[in-house]
């Protein structure tokens, strides 16, 4: 699809394209998502896992949803995303179209189409929005960012060897490294 900024896109250009094409909206321009890889996918599951488990295991009302699963970011027709790993814990922002207004927490694994797209586009909406905590998880260099907006915002870079600590919450601690394990090339 054009992404040339003559022409202001909505949702419902989003809801017309073809079957199995995948694309994000952001303040009124599309922008096609690639097939995600291998390591991609195996992360998004492997992460939606120990996140869905320990809320469970705390008793926590939050809900984890992998990609694809809307968000309504902005709640107007001019901001359409699928980020790889939403958690949301105010279940009034949720209906069966997705999420309608910022997630708590994001996760964004990167791939070499979406770095422009991660680092500068997403991390800049995903504040402006009210997104509580978000990740940049990166296979290619191992690495994580991890962003934490608000009054205190801040941003650290942990590698994928290091014990990630999540800010929502604070007793839950990620090693990218060993979610990957057994992985054969």
């Amino acid at each position: 699809m054009d992404t040339a900024f003559d022409k202001a896109y909505t949702i419902d250009d989003i809801y017309s394209l073809p079957d199995g094409k995948r694309a994000e909206l952001i303040d009124g321009q599309i922008y096609d998502m690639a097939p995600p890889a291998r390591t991609h996918q195996r992360l998004v599951m492997k992460l939606c896992g120990i996140i869905d488990r320990y809320i469970s295991s705390h008793s926590g009302s939050c809900e984890v949803y992998p990609a694809p699963f809307a968000v309504f970011l902005d709640n107007d027709d001019r901001t359409y995303v699928e980020p790889d790993i939403s958690v949301i814990c105010d279940h009034d922002k949720l209906d069966e179209k997705g999420c309608h207004g910022a997630p708590d927490w994001i996760i964004e694994i990167a791939s070499p189409s979406s770095i422009q797209m991660d680092y500068i586009r997403k991390l800049a909406k995903y504040n402006d929005a009210g997104v509580r905590e978000y990740w940049i998880v990166n296979p290619m260099k191992d690495t994580v960012m991890v962003y934490v907006f608000g009054d205190n915002w801040e941003s650290n870079q942990y590698s994928f060897d290091d014990d990630i600590p999540v800010y929502i919450y604070s007793g839950l601690r990620i090693r990218i490294r060993e979610l990957l394990a057994g992985q054969k090339a």
